[in-house]
């Protein structure tokens, strides 16, 4: 992950928990999600995001989200340097296989502009 791209991956994380700290469960996952896009190339950080992600859907008592991301904590360990699907959100609401566009607002940090 190139410099830029590693401190919004950061800066998405810290937001994360800053949110997380204030029981603001969206918030939290919007800022996950986010950083998902950035990080999931990474085992490190992909394998993170998801396991943020799991903390979440424990609060909000989402059974659904809470099962999703134990699988794709599992498959991030495995896949993250074979495969990854680009764009993808990463929450258990959308096919963990399905690429999806990259925001706007991450693209210039992703192509490294």
């Amino acid at each position: 992950m190139q410099e830029r791209q590693q401190r919004a991956f950061g800066a998405a994380m810290a937001a994360a928990r800053c949110a997380y700290a204030r029981q603001n469960w969206s918030g939290a996952f919007a800022q996950l999600e986010r950083a998902h896009i950035l990080g999931q190339r990474r085992v490190g950080a992909h394998t993170l995001t998801h396991w943020w992600m799991l903390k979440v859907g424990w609060q909000r008592r989402e059974v659904r989200e809470i099962r999703g991301q134990v699988l794709r904590l599992l498959a991030a360990l495995v896949m993250s340097r074979v495969w990854v699907p680009t764009g993808n959100t990463g929450g258990a609401n959308v096919n963990p296989l399905q690429p999806m566009p990259i925001p706007d607002a991450l693209r210039d940090v992703m192509d490294g502009r």
